[in-house]
């Protein structure tokens, strides 16, 4: 680092301190500060690293560490966020109405911190401002933006990224019903929280603590809606299940809302079932890394259950286990399985209630191409979008739709945001009904595997520590595409930043091979990570496995 960036560091870190109202990352910055001075190079690498960026509000809201500096999540930035949000309501609200906002926080550190100062930001702006009367899963906050009529919502929560990060999601109500931001509110959110950073500072915002707390009549009336989701059938009470809040907040709403939908509870993994910051069981608190669901797997062998439910931290993703042999064997469901199972219950309920016409199933891109077989079987539409549920929520006259990474909307009416409780609950149900028909889930698997081909899916993910090697990949395979994958030859080839059907750009490129597998690669949204998504279609389950096999074989040797 050369003499001007270090000295223009130190002159961002001062002017951050001074407005700092955190003594904790005071007292982080003031130590950076003063080892800086003393020639300390790797504290002036920390600072440049702190205040050389700062970390970008966009369709996700912002994610970050949590730390002192504009590149990290802490109260300086959180205030100006909410103050740029405040001032674009104010924009967009017709005259003389006052826009309201209702703001959720789960268990993760600062969320409740951060939470309250915005509730303050907000009404101090003139804003109906209507904090959430406890930590609470997302979608509870999602449910409550339409429930309460408000004109936006704020969830401070980092979902299930590591411990040290938090974030900051941000819904609209209105005619966006309750979904998270997309292009362009994203944008001008953005530039009113740039104006407020570079014209105000943080200690003159005004703030009131004259913000109201919601009833405990909101987080019951998302109990109702979600119970109403899959009332247990007949025989529901012999159901053996595990559950895992993944040291989240699902616990305390999902176990009333199973009660009240009639469902046996659980055996509960007990280390994991309270809030704790600190996720001490887990290496990442997301039910997708290896080793996430040992302790539930665990459990389950214990008491010989007939499947295992898994939220995140935030309790809008869920993951599903069930057993594979009679020796105790677990096998976790791919996203994508719980995804066209799910899609298959919304398709024939659908058609049952004679409510198909306009009707859609929707999932991203890079999920399973099942889900539109599933469709067209029933005379459903079916939408593919950019990924996220920003995007899948948005789809006309959706009644269901999905991400592979574990996401599920199965109540579009009352949530549009994925939910992992009201997915629980619609799990549950499929569960107890296969279970009195002496089936199962892996039964039911099979039974939509010889209805509409055997889809199998696959992913090829990428860590890095330096985004610029996942720049170098995506220019290399534009510059030089390939001719093939696994030895089948392309048929066709689509950069998604140019879409030729008036969908919304995105940093995507699609390769449909010539026996109607698929290849998708792109950048996580939210991680360091490239990724590559395969999926294949075949006539039986070996033919599938095979084909899968030879793509995974050849992504690993993509992205080398």
């Amino acid at each position: 680092m050369n003499g001007a960036d270090a000295a223009a560091s130190l002159a961002a870190a001062h002017a951050w301190l001074a407005q700092d109202p955190d003594p904790q990352t005071r007292a982080e910055l003031e130590a950076l500060i003063a080892a800086a001075d003393a020639g300390d190079a790797a504290a002036s690498a920390d600072l440049a690293d702190r205040f050389g960026a700062r970390l970008a509000f966009g369709t996700a809201g912002l994610r970050g560490a949590l730390g002192a500096g504009s590149n990290r999540m802490n109260r300086v930035l959180v205030a100006q966020a909410a103050a740029g949000l405040a001032a674009y309501l104010r924009e967009r609200a017709d005259d003389g109405a006052t826009p309201s906002v209702v703001i959720g926080y789960d268990g993760r550190r600062n969320s409740d911190v951060f939470a309250r100062d915005s509730a303050e930001i907000f009404a101090g702006a003139g804003l109906r401002a209507i904090l959430l009367p406890r930590l609470l899963p997302t979608p509870v906050l999602a449910f409550a933006v339409r429930h309460l009529s408000a004109d936006a919502g704020v969830m401070v929560t980092a979902s299930h990224n590591p411990p040290e990060d938090n974030g900051y999601k941000v819904y609209l109500g209105g005619a966006d019903r309750g979904a998270q931001i997309v292009s362009p509110s994203d944008a001008e959110i953005a530039a009113h929280i740039e104006r407020v950073a570079t014209t105000e500072r943080v200690p003159l915002l005004p703030r009131s603590t004259g913000y109201e707390t919601a009833p405990e009549s909101v987080v019951d009336a998302y109990a109702r809606a979600t119970a109403a989701v899959a009332p247990a059938p007949a025989g529901a009470d012999a159901l053996r299940w595990v559950y895992t809040a993944m040291h989240g907040v699902g616990w305390e709403t999902l176990s009333r809302i199973v009660e009240r939908a009639g469902y046996p509870a659980p055996h509960p993994v007990e280390a994991q079932l309270h809030p704790d910051a600190s996720f001490p069981t887990v290496s990442f608190p997301n039910p997708e890394e290896p080793g996430a669901m040992d302790l539930a797997l665990e459990e389950a062998r214990r008491v010989r259950a007939d499947l295992v439910l898994a939220n995140d931290p935030d309790a809008d993703r869920l993951a599903v286990a069930v057993p594979v042999d009679a020796e105790g064997g677990y096998r976790v469901l791919s996203g994508n399985e719980v995804g066209l199972l799910l899609g298959w219950r919304a398709a024939r309920a659908a058609r049952d209630a004679g409510a198909t016409a306009g009707a859609s199933l929707a999932c991203s891109l890079v999920s399973s191409p099942g889900l539109g077989e599933i469709a067209r079987h029933y005379g459903l539409d079916f939408h593919e979008t950019l990924t996220g549920f920003k995007w899948i929520s948005r789809a006309p006259g959706i009644v269901f739709g999905f991400e592979e990474a574990l996401g599920y909307l199965v109540n579009p009416e009352t949530v549009r945001d994925k939910d992992g409780i009201s997915a629980a609950v619609a799990v549950l149900g499929l569960a107890a009904a296969a279970r009195a028909e002496g089936s199962s889930l892996a039964g039911m698997l099979e039974e939509l595997a010889s209805r509409f081909g055997h889809f199998r899916s696959g992913q090829v993910s990428v860590r890095v520590t330096d985004l610029r090697i996942i720049a170098d990949v995506m220019a290399r395979l534009r510059a030089q595409p390939p001719s093939e994958f696994g030895g089948v030859g392309i048929l066709r080839a689509d950069d998604l930043l140019r879409p030729t059907d008036g969908t919304v750009p995105g940093d995507v490129l699609r390769y449909t091979l010539d026996d109607g597998s698929r290849v998708i690669v792109r950048p996580s949204g939210t991680e360091p990570k490239l990724k590559i998504y395969l999926d294949v279609r075949a006539d039986s389950a070996e033919d599938a496995a095979g084909r899968l096999a030879r793509l995974e074989e050849a992504a690993r040797a993509l992205a080398s």
